[in-house]
Order: structure tokens, then sequence, then C-alpha cells
């Protein structure tokens, strides 16, 4: 369990209550991820660094550290996140199930039909988001608060060096590599596959030498890392869950500043939010590209055989009520969220069709 912060903020306190103010007194927030300069969370980042700072008048400083300078993993980021030596860390929903295990609804296979549905329910306000900022308050002894979620990939996406994968027969046998997490393990065998975890900087070895024969990535992932040069050739474009990215900070961190600065940062993470919606929309356009034309082969599931897909893994929703404390509260409120996103947006498309 996470440490109890014993950390006061006497910077934070010092400035409640001050207006904006050029250098009124200065907060700097150590950002990080576990990634790449190459990254949406990256991304996100940079755009969260300079909306923040300029809409401070430079009373709030950003400072970004990318990679694993100030941790290694997502148990060990969120501890940084905890105890205050960390400001705001972004972790996958795989990352952050060992300490919040109510996260992995968002593996939850074939929820939302789409990124408009995606960015709709992820949207803060809605019934999915204050149950999961709820949670994350309570689960981490009010030490963490979840800011947003935002984008880390596009969509997860079965990929193999074996065969066109067009059924869940054809998922049959192969070693698919998943996160430690438990979730992503259930989906892969009730679709007939054997989940086999690996860390991230294995799998290109791991491909190549036969210790896996898929994944379940989006296609910038894929293209970032080379796979196709370890022989994943077969990409079924399946999207059976959206890559939640789970951005989190250090709550009396945030909570110490004045109610100015505290608008800041959340409208901060607002333009975050967005930058990681779009950001995988755009690499992902070169990234098809690239695979096919290095021979790739590229499939899009037909609705009856999506809908085969989604029939298989029914076992998955079961589990995760069933060994995830709260996961019942978790699924009904994001399946509300689904259904008044997509009611908002069928209104929307009637109107313009008018």
């Amino acid at each position: 369990m996470l440490k109890t912060l014993t950390k006061s903020l006497m910077v934070a306190t010092m400035l409640a209550g001050a207006p904006l103010a050029a250098a009124a007194q200065d907060i700097t927030l150590r950002a990080t991820a576990n990634s790449n300069e190459n990254d949406e969370d990256y991304d996100g980042l940079i755009v969260f660094k300079n909306y923040v700072e300029q809409a401070s008048n430079g009373a709030v400083a950003v400072e970004l550290f990318i990679g694993t300078q100030l941790c290694s993993n997502g148990a060990e980021c969120l501890q940084g996140v905890a105890d205050g030596s960390i400001d705001i860390y972004i972790s996958t929903s795989g990352g952050a199930s060992g300490i919040f295990p109510f996260v992995q609804v968002l593996d939850l296979p074939y929820l939302m039909a789409d990124d408009r549905v995606a960015e709709a329910v992820m949207a803060n306000g809605t019934e999915f988001m204050q149950v999961m900022k709820s949670k994350t308050l309570e689960a981490s002894q009010g030490a963490i608060r979840l800011m947003t979620i935002g984008n880390t990939g596009g969509w997860r996406n079965f990929a193999n060096t074996q065969r066109r994968i067009a059924a869940p027969g054809d998922m049959e046998g192969l070693k698919i590599r998943t996160v430690v997490a438990d979730l992503p393990q259930e989906l892969v065998k009730a679709l007939g596959a054997a989940p086999t975890p690996i860390p991230w900087p294995e799998l290109f070895t791991s491909l190549q030498t036969g210790v896996v024969e898929g994944s379940k990535n989006g296609i910038t992932d894929i293209m970032g890392m080379k796979f196709p040069d370890a022989g994943l050739q077969y990409v079924t474009l399946d999207g059976h869950a959206y890559m939640g990215a789970l951005w989190f900070m250090n709550n009396e961190r945030f909570s110490g500043m004045s109610d100015d600065l505290k608008r800041v940062v959340i409208d901060g993470f607002y333009q975050l939010q967005q930058a990681t919606f779009a950001s995988p929309k755009r690499k992902s356009i070169q990234a098809y590209e690239d695979f096919v034309a290095g021979g790739g082969d590229l499939y899009v599931p037909t609705p009856d055989e999506k809908a085969a897909f989604r029939d298989a893994a029914a076992p998955v929703f079961d589990w995760f009520e069933a060994n995830v404390e709260g996961g019942g509260d978790v699924i009904s409120a994001l399946n509300a969220s689904v259904a008044e996103a997509e009611a908002a947006i069928d209104a929307a498309r009637a109107a313009d069709l008018n």
C-alpha cells in the first residue's frame, strides 16, 4: 500500500489565495513519462508545459523527465507520486493496475466503437470519469489524484508473425505477448491463445526468436519499435481496447495551490488530453502506409466477424466483476457514459443531416 504523505508543501501554502502574477511565488512541477520524445505522452507534456507556464504568468514551471530518469515502472513511479518526489506521471492501465486494479476497465474489449465515443466518455465530468477519480483518491488514501485520461497509441489490435486473424478460431494456440496485468491475459485466453507476459523492452527479441508470436498493440507502437523487422507481418484492426493514458498527480501538491492556479493546471490537463487524442491519429497514417509498403497484411474485420470476437470475449467481463473490487460499479459507470456519448453523437449527426 502506498505510503502516507508526510511532506508539507510550503510554497503551495504561501501561494494559496494569491492572484496570478509573474514570479508571485514559483512552483515547479516535476512530470515524468516512461517513454520517449516520439511518443504521444511527450506531445501531451509539451502542450501541458507550454499552457501552464504561460497561463500562470510564470508562477508555475514544469520540468519534464522523459524515460526512466525518476522511476522505471508503474509501481515505482506511482509511489513517487504518492510520496511527493514526482508531481505528475502518466501510466497505461497495465502499469497502474497493480495499485489500482479497477483501471483495467479500460482493457475490457469492444465497449467503445470509435475515437469519437471514447473521447466523449473520457471527458471530465462524465459518470465514468467521476467514478475513476473517486476510486483513485480512495485507493491511494488521498495521496494520488487522477487528473485526466488521454490516449497513448490509438487502439489495441491483434498482431502476429504467423497468419491473418479474421475470426477467434484463428487465434488458437498463438503465443500472444501481454503485460503482467490479469485482464489482458484473461482476454487472450478467452480467444483461445496463450498469454505470455513479456517486458516491453524484450518484445522485439521475443518475436524474433519465437518466444511469442504476437501482441496487442497500436500501429504506432508496432512501427516505432520496428516489430515487422522481427517478423510481425499480420495486423487485424479489431480495435478491442482503447489505449487509455492515465495522468496522475500528487494530491497534496494540487490541493495546496490557490484556486486560480488549480484552474490553470486543470485546463492544462485538458489541453494535454486533446493533444494526446490528436497525436495518434496523425502518426498512424504514415505508420499504416509504412507497414503495408513493407509487405504487412492489414485486415479489417467485417461487422459479423467483429461480433464473433466480442461474443468470444464475454467471459472477461464476468472475470472482471468477480475479481476486481468494485468492478461492477466501474463497468456500470463506463456503460452509462458510453450510452450517453452514443446518444449525443447520434443526435449531433442527425442534426447535421438535416
